[in-house]
């Protein structure tokens, strides 16, 4: 795998096209860089995709109101988060199966991350150990916070194995998964016929144990009376707490009293999150949640929110909202698709470049310039 250099100088291009300049370019060019297996499961919501459409339009439908003649010389995108510097706002969301998109997989979205100074934060569903993505970029200096998501696993002990890896390997925070207790009702993926290659696994959880199979009594449900007796809860966040010194950040939280509830536990952060619409369809957008999120916590915990960021002008609108930063999922790997490590650079550097622009043109030399009454908020007052 060629390690990317200077993402700006990318030209990599569709055969048929011209070069992306934007992430919708990327996203067009990798409709035809994937197979339709593939393509169903990283593009695709659940059920009507409803939400999946409402993450997009809720950021397109908040204005920016400019300030002008503002000095701005010397400005930068740089913020502090769970005791790093990050040169700018913008992570890498874990996805699962990283290698239907590219051979390379996980290594080239990690590498990428590390050669742009972006934060990665690896897959518990990886197609590639966790161990050689830290190995791969542990030693760069100049990049962005490796973290760890994680899914609760039936076998607790299995997890605890898990949690020392990480911590072993390197990784610097646990994010922790709580919005999917069971899959969304997936469309696209089951008229697909949506399964995983021979070769393509999550290898980071072989050995595991399988699930207990207790038998089901005529009418029970094999959703409420089996899979859901394995679901998480507030006390297998305690329990966690308590197996690791590392920060824990809960994924998944879209109402304000889950938040609260988060911050009486002392968790290092949130993620604003709906899963990028692949679980329940009809749930609130991020960019309404995030609002109301950060009116509970009152900053007493940092807040990151991701989906449908497609512009660097999405990124300054979630931080006039209340966010530290944004995570973009679809983005890279339509780019990872495309042309591997350096497309994935690609992207990230056309959304810092973007939000530099984005900045200066609303007179913001810092992040911290960045406040809520840059935005005119077109949203329902009820629903903001």
């Amino acid at each position: 795998m060629t390690r990317p250099g200077d993402a700006q100088a990318s030209r990599e291009a569709d055969a048929n096209g011209p070069a992306p300049v934007n992430l919708a370019d990327h996203e067009a060019m990798a409709r035809n860089a994937m197979d339709a297996n593939a393509w169903a499961y990283f593009s695709g919501g659940a059920a009507d995709e409803l939400t999946l459409t409402a993450n997009r339009q809720a950021w397109d439908r908040l204005s920016l109101l400019p300030r002008v003649l503002c000095p701005l010389a010397g400005g930068h995108t740089r913020l502090s988060l769970l005791g790093r510097q990050l040169a700018h706002p913008v992570l890498l969301a874990p996805i699962a199966y990283q290698r239907l998109a590219h051979p390379d997989g996980e290594l080239a979205s990690g590498v990428a991350a590390a050669a742009l100074g972006a934060g990665f934060v690896l897959s518990t569903q990886a197609t590639t150990p966790l161990e050689d993505i830290a190995r791969a970029v542990q030693h760069d200096p100049g990049r962005g916070p490796l973290w760890f998501q994680l899914y609760l696993q039936h076998d607790r002990g299995f997890t605890r194995e898990l949690v020392q890896r990480a911590e072993r390997a390197g990784y610097e925070a646990l994010v922790l998964t709580v919005d999917a207790p069971c899959h969304g009702a997936r469309d696209r993926e089951r008229r697909a016929g949506f399964h995983l290659p021979a070769g393509i696994s999550a290898v980071n959880l072989l050995g595991m144990r399988p699930p207990p199979e207790n038998d089901l009594a005529p009418g029970q449900s094999a959703l409420f009376d089996r899979l859901l007796h394995q679901a998480p809860s507030w006390a297998d966040v305690q329990w966690l707490q308590g197996i690791t010194a590392l920060p824990i950040v809960l994924k998944g939280v879209l109402h304000p009293e889950d938040a609260r509830q988060a911050s009486r536990l002392g968790v290092g952060g949130l993620i604003v999150s709906n899963h990028g619409g692949r679980t329940l369809d009809s749930a609130v957008s991020t960019a309404r949640a995030l609002p109301r999120i950060a009116e509970a916590v009152r900053g007493e915990i940092p807040l990151l929110v991701d989906g449908g960021i497609r512009r660097g002008t999405d990124v300054l609108k979630a931080i006039a909202l209340g966010a530290t930063a944004v995570l973009i999922g679809r983005p890279y790997i339509h780019a990872l698709a495309n042309s591997g490590a350096t497309g994935v650079a690609h992207v990230l550097r056309l959304l810092r470049d973007e939000l530099e622009i984005a900045m200066a043109l609303t007179g913001c030399a810092s992040l911290a310039d960045v406040a809520p009454e840059l935005l005119v908020r077109e949203f329902q007052r009820d629903d903001r």
